[in-house]
């Protein structure tokens, strides 16, 4: 308890501070129908300048909604997702393109099969689990959150860069 008063009121001690007003945490949730879509959702919910997305599935309207809630909010959404977005039946690509989100389309790789976020720089949501109804409905599938981990953050926005560089611009269908 000393050491955190000692930390709090000094100014001198660099990130001391900040190690305790932003705790770090990790939580974990699964599929099917045990939390997964609901903990993205919240997530993104929570944000409050920057969501960086890769993924590779993109069908789940509450993700996309969310994604949209964000961006009216004042949130910079980006969102990079795998060549099979740009030919599918139904991708959420085509709904957040059309509300003015941006979205890529990586077709360098066989699969771009990320499944990513990364949240205000500091918390990365990351694990098996894509951001569809299937994934939540129907699949065993994992995410993991780890909330203000600025050096993992960072890694994954790196990767995201990178991802985002090699798109292309997806010319939304309707």
């Amino acid at each position: 308890m000393m050491l955190r008063i000692i930390c709090l009121l000094s100014l001198l001690t660099l990130g001391c501070a900040q190690t305790f007003v932003h705790e770090q945490s990790i939580s974990v949730s699964f599929s099917p129908n045990a939390g997964a879509t609901a903990a993205v959702v919240d997530l993104i919910s929570q944000a409050k300048h920057r969501i960086r997305v890769a993924a590779y599935g993109f069908t789940s309207k509450e993700i996309a909604k969310a994604l949209l809630e964000a961006h009216k909010r004042g949130v910079d959404v980006q969102v990079v997702l795998d060549k099979s977005n740009a030919t599918s039946k139904y991708s959420s690509a085509t709904f957040l393109a059309n509300v003015g989100i941006p979205v890529r389309i990586n077709y360098k790789y066989a699969i771009m099969h990320n499944k990513f976020m990364v949240v205000d720089d500091v918390t990365t949501e990351t694990g098996s689990f894509n951001f569809t109804k299937a994934a939540e409905l129907h699949n065993a599938e994992n995410l993991i959150v780890l909330r203000n981990h600025p050096d993992i953050g960072m890694q994954y926005l790196d990767q995201w860069q990178m991802l985002w560089d090699e798109a292309e611009p997806y010319q939304a269908k309707y």
